[in-house]
């Protein structure tokens, strides 16, 4: 391998160059991931006490070092327990980015083709409906995951979709309206669902307990998440830890296609839409 220069004693190649590059997108996407949530000062922490263990080897502090050296052996397992919803935020935008995940891919004559197109309507009609009256719905559209984990926290339905039965589910006086409806196989499959709270710093006050478990949802799998607030009677969509508020009903359904069926269509936007993002 030929050099290209020399640092002191240190000879520098190109391999070394690429290493260096791969390294710092890494760490650059390790610090996206968790800015903003509490695994970030985990983190630090953990990289402190890692870097107090090479001061205090580097020193000959024997019996310290032998403590933090024990500290340290079992870092790989602590890490995986600690981290794991970023690990499978990590792991996820790899499973979305990489070609394996392309239909192209995995377009084989054995195959079944998708069932029918999902039906918007019942959904925006429903969501309008509910923002009339201030109240409250969650609705979760599962994408690559049916969230088999999640629907089995409430109660299985699996239910053809209407208005009228999205209505009835949320309605305040019905058992079954506080909690996630989710939707996969262009079904209502559950209800009552409890979702995972995000634990996001930046979230705004202003966002309630629906808004924080949708976009706790969002952060860890690919789900879409309707957001009706009972406070203030807007309707909002989730997706990839980003809420888009206050939306109107022309906005929604251009918003829905586009998310759920990757479509290139694009909305006009009130200036009263806000966005938040939670990474």
């Amino acid at each position: 391998m030929t050099f290209l220069f020399t640092i002191g004693f240190l000879e520098i190649e190109f391999l070394d160059i690429i290493d260096i590059l791969l390294v710092t997108a890494l760490l650059y996407q390790l610090y996206k991931l968790l800015t903003g949530s509490v695994a970030l000062k985990i983190f630090l922490g953990l990289l402190s006490i890692y870097l107090l263990y090479l001061v205090v080897r580097a020193a000959g502090m024997e019996l310290l070092s032998i403590i933090l050296g024990q500290f340290m052996g079992v870092g790989v397992l602590a890490a995986i327990i600690l981290f794991q919803p970023e690990i499978r935020r990590f792991l996820l935008l790899i499973g979305k980015t990489t070609a394996f995940n392309h239909d192209r891919f995995w377009g084989f004559p054995w195959r079944r083709e998708q069932t029918e197109k999902l039906s918007l309507t019942p959904f925006i009609e429903a969501a309008k409906s509910l923002a009339a009256k201030n109240t409250g719905a969650l609705i979760v559209f599962a994408k690559s995951s049916e969230l088999k984990y999640y629907a089995e926290s409430g109660d299985l339905i699996d239910a053809v979709i209407s208005k009228r039965l999205l209505m009835s589910i949320f309605n305040k006086n019905s058992p079954l309206h506080d909690g996630a409806v989710i939707i996969a196989s262009n079904r209502i499959k559950a209800a009552r669902c409890i979702l995972p709270v995000s634990e996001n710093q930046e979230i705004p006050a202003s966002m309630g307990l629906r808004h924080r478990a949708a976009i706790g949802l969002t952060e860890i799998t690919d789900s879409i998440v309707l957001v009706v607030s009972e406070e203030t009677g807007q309707i909002a969509l989730v997706r990839n830890g980003e809420a888009f508020r206050n939306l109107s009903s022309a906005d929604l359904r251009v918003k829905l296609n586009q998310f759920l069926f990757d479509t290139d269509q694009r909305a006009t936007i009130s200036p009263s839409e806000k966005s938040v993002s939670a990474a």
